[in-house]
């Protein structure tokens, strides 16, 4: 019997764009690819002092049905998620369970306190 997951978040996956930045260089935006429902599952956290910030920094484990490879809505390395003003940066994503039902996305919110 394949695993269920409470998919009872809803979240935005976002892929990065160049845009000009108004004076000669490119800037980073991000564009909405569409909506997702997953299951959010923190696996573990750290913090890390860069500079004079200190960084929550946590690796937080995505669940989500499965799309088609060529579904711009599949989720790939380099894109992210937000769930409102958090953000969640995709590292690695794989099939969930041997059916193929569903993906688990690793990735990384991290925020300044």
């Amino acid at each position: 019997m394949a695993r269920r997951w409470r998919l009872n978040r809803r979240l935005v996956l976002e892929a990065a764009e160049a845009a000009p930045d108004g004076i000669g260089g490119i800037a980073r935006t991000w564009a909405p690819l569409g909506l997702v429902w997953a299951a959010v599952d923190p696996v573990a956290g750290r913090s890390e002092r860069i500079g004079a910030t200190d960084l929550a920094r946590l690796r937080v484990r995505i669940i989500i049905r499965n799309q088609r490879r060529s579904s711009p809505a599949r989720p790939q390395a380099g894109q992210r998620f937000r769930d409102g003003a958090r953000l969640f940066d995709i590292e690695a994503v794989a099939e969930a369970d041997p059916r193929g039902g569903y993906l688990v996305c690793w990735t990384r919110e991290g925020q300044a306190r």
